[in-house]
């Protein structure tokens, strides 16, 4: 099939990518020609392990091309997914959905012939009927007939760090549908909806692995994305609300998750206590849910995910509160060592990071703080260009008076407590994420504090 994905950022790079590696000529289309200009010779603005092989594959094999121009893109293929961002509206918790918006009001401008729009942004329930509607009237203004544009949605379901994997051997496939009659070509008559039909030959390699495909109205499929972010929000705050207990108490949280995680009802992942969780997605979407139920009357039914989301930021000062009880009160003329920029590990991205917050505040109370992470220097150095940033793990540690690993990466977890103890100008460690085998490092001579563990 020939395809466009339209936004090419971290989604739309790696649904662009994935398609071409699934047997599809894809053209990806995107308003930045920075982004376009690196893509198109083979390189990835990010980090992602997996994604530069296969978009240097397919670029060098001719199915994955990159234009600036819609007039192209409209005129390439038939079949569009759009995979732009939808961030936080500053000032608000809303979700800012003007992108999606232009996408859709750029092809109807141009598209001739039946045209299907498959989404993949995260959007406010809603927000596909309201593209049909756009579409559908751009479509009668222009007076074509047998020219129209169909609305469907396929969220995606991606973590950072195994996009690859998630997007080419999905879990499940989620497709909404508009009603009957929601489709009208330009001379107002009333179009069969061809969506369904069109994602099955699309997706045909992946759901001839028996993957399960949901197909289902447009709502219930946009409502799908933001419901599973919200409990997996809900769960990493449930833990870390109870982690709080365990520090006031001196019980052992990780024991504690190890054992109502054995309950099938519960299950252990997403059960993790420490700094909470960060990136461009989970605190976003929690907050565009409170937001867009606020607009439809029903805000009292998500009041407690405002305390999911206070849990989380709680849990960051809370770890900035114990760098300076561990210096006495005063963070002045101390250093600090924080071993991690990115949200997670096997990610560059910094949005909404714990590690960064983290960082900041330190520097912000008077610490001098040094960061170190595999792959997200350059763009934390961004954010927060008066940090300071060491090229090595070595160079981090070395006359440091404090470490707080706020980041698991694998390298930060294979640490020799001992090599890093001759580095240090004062052996002391905050695990932040409960990812260092702690009795090592107190056998070691450090002096250890692990978030909810007493």
């Amino acid at each position: 099939m020939r395809l466009t994905v339209i936004g090419t950022g971290y989604l739309g790079a790696t649904h662009a990518a994935a398609m071409a590696e699934l047997g599809h000529e894809v053209l990806g289309v995107d308003v930045d020609p920075a982004k376009v200009e690196a893509l198109s010779s083979g390189r990835v603005p990010f980090f992602e392990p997996g994604l530069p092989e296969l978009l240097s594959k397919h670029v060098e094999s001719g199915r994955l091309r990159f234009t600036t121009d819609y007039d192209e893109a409209a005129a390439f293929a038939n079949v569009h997914f759009v995979g732009v961002g939808t961030p936080q509206v500053k000032g608000s918790y809303a979700a800012d959905v003007r992108y999606v918006d232009a996408a859709i009001t750029e092809l109807s401008r141009r598209v001739v012939g039946k045209h299907v729009v498959f989404g993949k942004s995260t959007v406010p329930v809603g927000t596909a009927t309201r593209l049909q509607q756009l579409g559908s009237k751009i479509v009668a203004e222009r007076g074509l007939e047998d020219t129209s544009i169909e609305v469907a949605w396929n969220p995606e379901f991606l973590r950072e760090g195994f996009a690859v994997k998630d997007t080419l051997e999905p879990d499940r496939v989620v497709l909404g549908l508009q009603k009957p009659g929601a489709i009208v070509d330009g001379a107002g008559r009333e179009v069969e909806a061809s969506a369904e039909a069109i994602l099955r030959e699309c997706f045909a390699p992946i759901l001839e692995r028996n993957t399960p495909i949901i197909v289902t109205d447009t709502a219930t499929a946009e409502l799908v994305k933001v419901s599973a972010n919200a409990f997996l929000a809900t769960k990493i705050s449930f833990i870390n609300a109870v982690s709080e207990i365990c520090e006031s108490t001196g019980a052992d949280v990780t024991t504690l998750a190890d054992a109502i995680g054995m309950d099938a009802r519960i299950g252990r992942r997403f059960l993790n206590a420490g700094l909470g969780f960060g990136g461009g997605c989970l605190p976003k979407d929690i907050r565009a849910f409170m937001a867009r139920a606020g607009e439809l009357g029903a805000d009292q039914a998500l009041t407690f995910l405002r305390e999911v989301d206070a849990i989380n930021m709680r849990r960051r000062e809370k770890a900035v509160d114990l760098v300076k009880e561990s210096f006495g009160g005063s963070l002045l003329g101390h250093t600090v060592t924080v071993l991690g920029a990115a949200f997670k590990p096997d990610s560059d991205d910094v949005r909404d990071s714990p590690a960064l917050s983290i960082a900041g505040s330190l520097s912000l109370a008077g610490a001098a703080v040094v960061v170190h992470d595999p792959q997200a220097m350059e763009t934390a150095k961004r954010v927060f260009p008066t940090l300071d940033y060491a090229p090595t793990i070595e160079d981090a540690l070395r006359n440091t008076e404090m470490v707080v690993v706020a980041t698991e990466w694998k390298q930060f977890r294979e640490i020799d407590p001992v090599w890093a103890k001759d580095l240090v100008k004062r052996a002391a460690v905050l695990d932040g994420r409960n990812c260092l085998p702690s009795q090592e490092w107190s056998d070691a001579g450090w002096d250890v504090t692990c978030l909810g563990r007493g």
